[in-house]
């Protein structure tokens, strides 16, 4: 009998253990439950992650001190395990807009306090999207106020950072690279596939990242990670999701969004559905005539017939609809294994390219139409993470993803029956193997190895619209393959309780084969072939200094490259009226040489000053220049005679800049921050004379008064952009008469603007949640700079969430 009793309280005190080794975490304000607070022991990399529930299993942090527990936008504590078992497991957090510190993945990918990474990185948390509430994942990256965005046509959203944009940022999700062979020069609209809506955190790291992710590299990363499977920490299943529906009546934008996580002990899985769909965008009422363009094309029966809009605001055509689909599985059968499985669907209708429907030729439209077909991507991702010390490392994670990617233009020229379609579809295959190893508490190591794999098709066709019928044109890149091997070593060294060192190397191979035998009856090519097998090292070095925890120095120098791809080599398009690039396939890699400073203050918990410099050379750089083709500089391209350009290393660019941010709590509830950016391009012309950089935008900013109380939060902003008058405009620009207002001369220039915005979110109840908000409220019409369309005028938005 005494051994039954004994028995039954040995079990009850083992399930006690076990349920004291789940904490929860909550609001210190309103008790809500916190998801994604990280519990972090940074010296031997162990780490946990709350879930929709506020809860997060800590057995692995049983014993040790020094815990660090963070969320974005509360403030930090550090306690030991045992400070966490005497107060019942139960942790609450104070908000605070004041923080130094975060948990992020960017910069070595694996978890790491940004305390120690000497390069600055920019975080946008959960709790900003659901603020926010964006249309796009471009969107998202714009109201973080450190991204400038360009936009061509309303499907789109192409990034600059520090000087640099398209193929010289890359893109990451759930860790796997985004960038393909047929990433182009000129502006992407690539990152509309990502649904911002399944997306859990968002990292910018500003500043050259080729250690760790290769190629393309140079301005910065973006590194997005969707919605994780959460398991249930108990014997119930784990039911959590949203449900998302959202208006905006400058495009008159119809939103759902709906997702679910279920959990059991050892799996779990979320499902994910995202649908838009967006009438033509109406611009501002007040600003430069210069941007209202009311006309466009309309086919009646076999005739071009030029229609007068009964609205001129509205920017015809721009209207589009998208569906995005993400299925995402876990299996952790004990605390050494953690497997995941993503699938990702997203495809888009075709949408117009606004600045070419506005094109004019000879007193006319230049163009009937011109538009991107149907963007699609597919992404299936398989993770696998083991966690067990060995000789070799402390944890192991392998990435095997495949990518498919189909592209697609359209154009036919007015009053003409032949319509120019390019189709591109890339396979993109990936295969990353990344370790860690703690030597000490000072002292840990990340390397790993890297294989891309990219597969390019590509057809053209010529379609009669007179005759119902098809053709074979040329298309627009050569069959071809790229491909990149890798290995990289990261190191971090804390010299002393104040200071943290680390560098890096990474040598990496690549290759092209590209065949151009199905464009050899439209083009004189002197060659059918083309072959490259060039290698690259690049490397960093930095520090982070702290001589208290309220104050940061940090320096850090690292080097970048851009290998050349299939756009580059191979690429026959029409750039700009009269103009045609043609292939140059004697290409070489591209480098950047880049050096930053930081500095960050907090005073008091009130106020926090966070300022960074950098200055970037890029060399060997591949730009557009004049070229001959079988001797010929002008050939005939599309009915037209044009001068003949390729991609050539034949520059040298120099960007170099200021990011500064201010954040100031003040009493009762209410905050300001504040976010500027400035910087200048400078690149080399091919008479040696200097041009300034295409895609270093003038200096922006965005500015932003907070109210929180009990369930209400209030944000009055303002956003901004200087004025980039004619003689300041790149080179290439200045003839682009179809993006710009005209100044007193009648030149091109972009003029300054600034936007006025509230925005305002409830929480009606436990579970549902009322935003509403609007943008520009001054109707202004404007334009970001390079941009082909006009943002959207005065914008009332309204969302409805609902959380279970």
């Amino acid at each position: 009998m005494k051994k039954m009793i004994l028995s039954y309280w040995l079990f009850i005190g083992i399930i006690a253990i076990a349920n004291a080794q789940i904490v929860t975490i909550t609001d210190a304000e309103d008790g809500s439950p916190l998801e994604f607070v990280t519990l972090s022991h940074i010296s031997t990399h162990t780490f946990a992650t709350t879930n929709a529930k506020g809860q997060a299993a800590i057995s692995e942090l049983n014993g040790l001190e020094n815990i660090e527990i963070r969320l974005l936008g509360y403030k930090t504590l550090v306690k030991s395990y045992d400070q966490i078992q005497q107060s019942n497991f139960k942790i609450q957090l104070e908000a605070t807009n004041i923080s130094l510190d975060q948990v992020v993945i960017s910069a070595s990918r694996w978890r790491q306090s940004s305390s120690n990474i000497p390069i600055k990185i920019a975080t946008i948390s959960a709790k900003d999207i659901a603020f926010q509430n964006p249309q796009t994942a471009a969107d998202l990256l714009s109201v973080s106020g450190k991204v400038y965005v360009q936009k061509s046509q309303q499907g789109g959203g192409s990034p600059m950072i520090r000087g640099f944009a398209t193929n010289r940022l890359l893109y990451t999700v759930d860790g796997v690279r985004m960038n393909t062979a047929i990433f182009r020069g000129g502006n992407l609209q690539n990152v509309i596939n990502i649904d911002p809506f399944a997306t859990e955190k968002t990292e910018v790291l500003f500043g050259p990242g080729s250690v760790i992710y290769g190629s393309d590299a140079i301005g910065g990363v973006m590194s997005f990670q969707t919605l994780t499977p959460q398991e249930s920490l108990s014997d119930k299943t784990l039911i959590t999701g949203k449900a998302i529906t959202r208006f905006s009546s400058a495009n008159n934008e119809q939103t759902q969004h709906f997702d679910v996580n279920v959990g059991w002990k050892k799996w779990a899985i979320v499902t994910s559905l995202s649908s838009w769909n967006y009438g033509h965008l109406r611009q501002g009422s007040h600003g430069p005539k210069d941007y209202i363009k009311d006309i466009y094309v309309e086919r009646q029966g076999n005739t071009d017939v030029i229609i007068t809009q009964q609205d001129p605001l509205l920017q015809i055509p721009t209207a589009y609809s998208q569906i995005n689909m993400m299925q995402k599985i876990r299996f952790t059968p004990n605390e050494k294994w953690d497997l995941q499985f993503g699938f990702h669907y997203s495809e888009t209708s075709p949408y117009g390219r606004y600045d070419r429907n506005n094109r004019f030729k000879n007193g006319t439209l230049r163009y009937a139409e011109w538009s991107y077909g149907p963007q699609k991507w597919i992404m299936n991702n398989l993770s696998i993470n083991y966690k067990v010390p060995t000789t070799l490392y402390d944890e192991m994670s392998l990435r095997l993803a495949q990518q498919f990617f189909e592209e697609s233009r359209m154009d036919r020229s007015l009053n003409k029956n032949n319509r120019s379609i390019n189709t591109e579809n890339v396979e993109a295959y990936s295969v990353n193997l990344d370790f860690t190893k703690v030597f000490s508490e000072k002292h840990t190591f990340f390397y790993g190895t890297e294989y891309i794999f990219d597969d390019v098709k590509s057809v053209g066709v010529v379609s009669d619209l007179s005759t119902d019928t098809e053709t074979t044109g040329p298309s627009r890149y050569p069959n071809a393959t790229w491909s990149s091997f890798a290995v990289y070593v990261n190191d971090e060294f804390k010299v002393s309780e104040k200071f943290t060192a680390s560098a890096g190397l990474r040598y990496n191979q690549f290759a092209i084969d590209a065949d151009f035998t199905n464009n050899l009856a439209f083009y004189p090519f002197p060659f059918s072939k083309a072959k490259l097998n060039k290698e690259s090292f690049t490397g960093s070095i930095g520090g982070v200094y702290r001589p208290s925890k309220s104050f940061v120095l940090s320096a850090n120098f690292g080097t970048a490259f851009r290998s050349p791809n299939i756009d580059d080599i191979g690429k026959v398009f029409d750039s700009e009226a009269g103009g045609v690039t043609v292939p140059n396939p004697d290409l070489e890699a591209e480098y950047a040489y880049n050096i930053d400073v930081g500095i960050a203050k907090v005073f008091n918990d009130v106020v926090k000053v966070d300022v960074t410099g950098y200055y970037t050379k890029l060399q060997n750089a591949m730009v557009k220049r004049d070229f001959k083709l079988n001797g010929l500089s002008q050939i005939m391209y599309d009915g037209q005679l044009s001068q003949v350009q390729a991609i050539q290393n034949a520059a040298v660019a120099n960007v170099y800049g200021v990011q500064a941010g201010l954040e100031i709590k003040f009493p009762a509830g209410f905050s300001f921050s504040t976010d500027l950016n400035y910087q200048v391009g400078e690149e080399e012309l091919d008479d040696g004379s200097t041009s300034p950089s295409r895609h270093a935008a003038p200096f922006y900013g965005i500015s932003r008064l907070n109210f929180n109380a009990n369930k209400l939060h209030l944000q009055l902003y303002a956003t901004y952009m200087a004025e980039r008058k004619f003689e300041d405009l790149p080179f290439g620009e200045k003839s682009k008469v179809e993006l710009y207002a005209k100044d007193g001369n009648g030149n091109n220039y972009a003029p300054a603007w600034q936007t006025f915005n509230i925005k305002a979110n409830y929480n009606i109840s436990k579970n549902f949640t009322v935003s509403s908000g609007i943008e520009n409220l001054l109707d202004t019409r404007y334009r970001p700079y390079s941009s082909g369309i006009s943002a959207p005028g005065r914008n009332l938005i309204f969302s409805l969430r609902a959380n279970f």
